[in-house]
């Protein structure tokens, strides 16, 4: 079964600990699983790479409840300790940086510049934390009562769940694991379904770092499994918060499952994302940003580019060059150099594109370029740009795959009350040279997103910022700025060190 992992052209597979059959669990410091046995597989020709053993819910039970036991010492390490335990998880990831950039190529689909740039964004985030580590800093805060003294104190929350899509299978886990731990919560991840080779090899990484420190394992629980062992984490009350990425319909019920045991839900799900281009815009800027925004990862990316909205005065130009653009990318094996496209993930994938393309044609969508399933091996499916109305039903949808819907606009305020107008809040983008605009765009009334970029494109955030959107994207946010305050629980304490005991506002109430 699979690949040969010891010699030949993915021998490196086999330097991350992963074999032609695979434990794909990680449980209070042992490999075990005795869940069904499912095959990780190649979207680049739908062959299969390894099997693996995910978890059953006696495998689950196991880990939470090693899991609940480990809190207990890892809240006492001190947070600078913890920030070395992630600084170290960042180097062994330095070191396997090809090797785990190639592997997600191989199992997700995504071209190689993009897998290694994803495994870079968790060592970044490793990075980040190691700094945050030394400045949860609480408040001491004025108290209007003599000899009084109000702190607040940041705790660990005790036990974070995370469940992570397709998409980005390292990355996400990086946004949130790292912050987790140095905020003193262990971790307990289920990658998703169809990467679970991604999720052993990293699991065995963390795994290492724990084992070297003399911690126990049961900070870090990685479970391979499907929606059973989701909704155990979901519903689980000894998990305090619960990260999940995916689609808002899934997403509403994990909410709706955590808000129910009054738990911590932290959400970053669909995105219809949209790019304005205005009538002073750099043309040539524009194409190039489109390009990565709308082709990067097949489209499959949540602040992929799915709306184009293009001033009246530069429609055409900006079309043209557009789609000569895309005349010139090069779709193939995604572990080739020089391969711009690679494949859909899955094949569900493709029948979702057909079944979008038709959709689009019912709705008077004209296809520019595109619109096919290519007659090749593997998931592999054509960039496409459509110029439709904005008022088709379908471009409220996210099409998760690389469809591009081109809309000519007249106005600044038609374009952004359009760009407003889909029920996701992720991403948004605005190429112009006009500082009025810019300022209007970012304020109150400009986009209604959590991004709202001006003259990059819609994807590629950095990790300093707090990354997330509003609407039906969920409302979370991860990675930098803030985000940890999520990963913690907030204590206001007063402290009276004098001799007397007056009230709040004044109040007396007897002597």
């Amino acid at each position: 079964m699979g690949l040969d992992f010891q010699n030949g052209e993915y021998k490196f597979l086999s330097g991350l600990g992963l074999q032609a059959h695979n434990v794909g669990c990680y449980i209070a410091g042992e490999w075990k699983a005795s869940g069904p046995i499912v095959t990780s597989v190649n979207p680049s020709n739908n062959k299969p790479i390894a099997t693996v053993a995910e978890a059953n819910v006696d495998d689950y039970e196991e880990a939470l409840t090693a899991c609940d036991l480990a809190k207990k010492e890892w809240m006492q390490t001190t947070a600078p300790k913890r920030g070395e335990i992630v600084r170290q998880i960042g180097d062994v990831l330095r070191a396997n940086l090809d090797a785990l950039g190639r592997l997600i190529s191989l199992e997700m689909g995504k071209i190689l510049a993009e897998g290694i740039g994803e495994v870079q964004e968790f060592i970044d985030m490793c990075d980040f934390a190691v700094g945050l580590s030394r400045q949860i800093n609480g408040s001491v805060i004025p108290s209007e009562r003599p000899n009084h003294i109000m702190l607040e104190m940041w705790n660990p929350l005790g036990i974070v769940g995370v469940i992570t899509a397709f998409n980005f299978p390292c990355a996400v886990l990086g946004w949130n694991a790292c912050i987790a731990l140095i905020c003193g919560s262990c971790v307990v991840w289920k990658g998703a379904p169809s990467t679970p080779l991604i999720t052993i090899a990293v699991t065995r990484l963390i795994a290492q770092v724990l084992e070297k420190n003399g911690l126990p394992g049961a900070i870090f629980t990685g479970l391979c499994g499907g929606a059973e062992i989701g909704e155990k984490i979901s519903h689980d009350r000894r998990i305090h918060l619960v990260s999940f990425t995916g689609s808002s319909k899934v997403g509403q019920l994990v909410q709706a499952a955590v808000n129910a045991r009054f738990g911590k839900c932290l959400l970053e799900l669909s995105g219809n994302n949209a790019i304005i281009v205005m009538d002073d815009a750099d043309i040539s800027m524009v194409v190039r940003s489109v390009l990565f925004a709308s082709v990067g990862t097949a489209g499959q990316r949540c602040t992929t580019c799915r709306r184009l909205f293009l001033h009246e005065s530069v429609y055409k130009e900006t079309l043209d060059k557009l789609l000569k653009a895309y005349s010139q990318v090069k779709a193939g094996d995604p572990l080739v150099e020089g391969t711009l496209l690679g494949p859909l993930h899955t094949a569900a994938g493709v029948i979702a594109y057909k079944e979008g393309i038709e959709k689009i044609k019912e709705q008077k969508g004209v296809i520019l370029t595109g619109g096919k399933v290519m007659e090749r091996e593997g998931n592999y499916v054509q960039p496409t740009i459509v110029e439709i109305s904005h008022d088709a039903p379908i471009v409220q949808e996210e099409l998760f795959c690389p469809i591009l819907y081109v809309i000519k606009f007249k106005t600044f305020e038609q374009a952004v009350d359009m760009n407003n107008s889909v029920p996701q809040g992720l991403s948004s983008s605005i190429f112009t040279k006009n500082p009025e605009l810019i300022f209007r765009w970012t304020g109150p009334l400009g986009s209604d997103c959590g991004i709202a970029n001006v003259n990059i494109p819609t994807n590629g955030a950095e990790i300093g910022g707090a990354f997330g959107g509003e609407k039906a994207t969920g409302g979370g946010r991860e990675a930098g700025s803030d985000s940890w305050k999520q990963y913690m629980r907030r204590s206001t304490c007063t402290i009276n060190y004098g001799q007397t005991l007056p009230l709040a506002q004044g109040i007396n109430f007897g002597s």
